[in-house]
């Protein structure tokens, strides 16, 4: 394993550790299931995820951004612009086209078939940042690569960028209580729980609201911001309307979910 997937490998471990811990001393919500089994099917999801990437070899996203700019590809390496403006551009576009693969596993139905593992949680906590399927994990990465290419990002700002996602992805997670005062001043830029926790609603508007995993301004600017759930942080129920069981926490029935005859739920 080289430098920087330790270093990613660190970070992530260090991320889930801290806010697992913060979760439990501030919990927001109530659990609905057991944490030992949730986790173990969840964090057995990510791995197994990760494993299908070897097959990817260095056509991870900061293997493609040190190739592009070794050979000059991508509308970035067109211009000179200074350091800082290049790498937060980079960060913000990279941000954005996130968000746009979210909001389309929502929109495409083949796409939303390997999304529903993840909306399948019914409860939330850290690890439902990592909670999805090993095929959409390898798929969002292919897709990543591609606008990598396409965009030709500084190196450290796609290493950055990746860094972050992860983190943001398991605090926005969180079954966290923050101060409301805090939670407000927040998500003026970044997405807290509160906000993300909307978006795993049962109800069909309210989860398509609130699709940022990084800055929650996207939201607001297409107008797919929803400030609260309707039934209360606490009173609202997660998880698919079609799916309120605990074959949920399983790892067979999730990695069988998305081959599975499908009733519209979203």
């Amino acid at each position: 394993m080289d430098e920087t997937a330790l270093i990613r490998l660190g970070i992530f471990a260090s991320a889930l550790l801290l806010f697992s811990i913060l979760e439990a001393l501030f919990p927001r919500r109530n659990r609905v299931q057991g944490r030992l089994r949730r986790w173990l099917t969840n964090l057995s999801l990510v791995i197994s995820g990760s494993l299908s990437l070897m097959v990817l070899g260095p056509l991870i996203a900061v293997g493609v951004a040190a190739l592009a700019s070794q050979n000059g590809w991508g509308l970035l390496n067109l211009v000179d612009w200074p350091a800082w403006m290049e790498f937060g551009l980079a960060f913000l576009v990279l941000d954005f086209i996130i968000w746009l693969q979210h909001v389309a596993t929502h929109k495409i139905p083949v796409l939303w078939r390997l999304h529903k593992v993840h909306h399948a949680d019914r409860d939330l906590d850290a690890s439902s940042g990592v909670r999805f399927h090993p095929i959409e994990i390898f798929l969002s990465m292919l897709f990543k690569c591609v606008m990598v290419l396409w965009l030709g990002p500084m190196v450290v700002a796609v290493l950055i960028f990746e860094i972050a996602l992860n983190a943001t992805a398991i605090f926005s997670h969180a079954n966290l209580k923050l101060p409301l005062s805090l939670d407000r001043a927040l998500r003026k830029i970044i997405v807290t729980p509160d906000m993300h926790r909307v978006h795993h609603s049962v109800i069909m508007r309210e989860s398509q609201m609130n699709y940022g995993f990084n800055f929650s301004f996207w939201d607001r600017l297409f107008r797919t911001y929803q400030s609260s759930p309707s039934q209360g942080q606490t009173g609202m129920t997660l998880g698919l309307e079609d799916a309120q069981t605990n074959a949920t926490q399983r790892l067979g029935w999730s990695l069988w979910l998305p081959f599975k005859k499908q009733n519209p739920t979203k």
